[in-house]
């Protein structure tokens, strides 16, 4: 991650411990990539170290180039590897995981944008490890209701796609091929499709958004049924990216986690380093025990 000051309230370890090292093995081992390490998440030395990891399907390189994201671009030229959903498996077998969060590249370079690849992944898991809790946060696929059922059939316990930030800043932080309503859309269209699966969003502060400009993206996410809410800090990985605007004190987000709590989210999550994929266990116990 790029390096520059930040406030105190923003910490992150060292990535170290048998238990990274041992996660780290097998995901390697299995040829398989984590948004953990692509996308140089700030918490990946503690949810390793709790045996947990995201794990990024289809590659490394996605067709987009958000302003906010490390994760390499480029043209994957239809490239798709049909036996990652058992080496999946496989992995969370081996790590005996009990909860499991995949997500993937943008891919719009195919057809269906990926989503083949992510039902096949989920039911590998669920016949190796019945047990195993499923979320998948997947891409737009360009608003294809096809695509999407392809997911939703598949029976993930949770379907998550990112709104990412504020409608007024979408066009600047976000790939030209991605937009506001179309993410709304995509969350809409999950719900329609089998009401009974959670849905769940997230949203990065400190890029410029105000706060009645957060709250009309939560209610936008209501609206369509969102159940559970990620809120956190944007932190700039490298020059080429998007300048942080402010960092947002803890203060902040507990007040905003409040707002989002009243209206008529199950379940948020809000802190400095919260990633959409960070306590996913926790946050969905918390929610379906609900």
């Amino acid at each position: 991650m790029y390096v520059e000051r930040k406030p105190k309230w923003i910490k992150t370890k060292i990535p170290s411990g048998t238990i990274y090292n041992r996660v780290n093995y097998v995901l390697r081992s299995k040829g398989l990539f984590t948004v953990c390490k692509e996308a140089l998440c700030p918490n990946v030395a503690e949810c390793w170290s709790r045996g947990t990891a995201t794990i990024m399907l289809l590659g490394d390189t996605c067709t987009r180039s958000c302003r906010f994201c490390a994760v390499k671009a480029g043209n994957p030229m239809g490239c798709v590897d049909a036996s990652e959903p058992e080496r999946v498996a496989m992995a969370v077998s081996e790590l005996n995981l009990n909860y499991v969060v995949l997500t993937s590249v943008c891919r719009d370079d195919l057809r269906d944008g990926g989503a083949w690849i992510f039902a096949e992944t989920v039911r590998a898991i669920k016949r190796t490890s019945p047990n195993v809790k499923v979320e998948v946060l997947i891409p737009d696929f360009r608003g294809d209701k096809d695509a999407i059922g392809v997911v939703v059939n598949s029976k993930p316990d949770v379907i998550g796609h990112n709104l990412e930030t504020v409608k007024r800043l979408t066009p600047i932080v976000r790939d030209r091929r991605a937009s506001y309503d179309l993410s709304i859309n995509v969350l809409k269209t999950v719900k329609e499709l089998d009401n009974n699966i959670y849905t769940k969003s997230s949203l990065m502060l400190g890029l410029g958004e105000t706060e009645q400009e957060v709250v009309e993206a939560m209610l936008d996410l209501r609206s369509v049924g969102v159940d559970i809410l990620t809120l956190g800090q944007y932190l700039r990985p490298t020059k080429r990216h998007m300048p942080v605007v402010e960092y947002v004190p803890p203060e902040k987000f507990e007040r905003l986690r409040d707002i989002a709590l009243s209206l008529g989210f199950k379940g948020v999550a809000s802190a400095p380093l919260m990633r959409s994929s960070y306590m996913a266990a926790e946050l969905f116990h918390s929610v379906s025990r609900g």
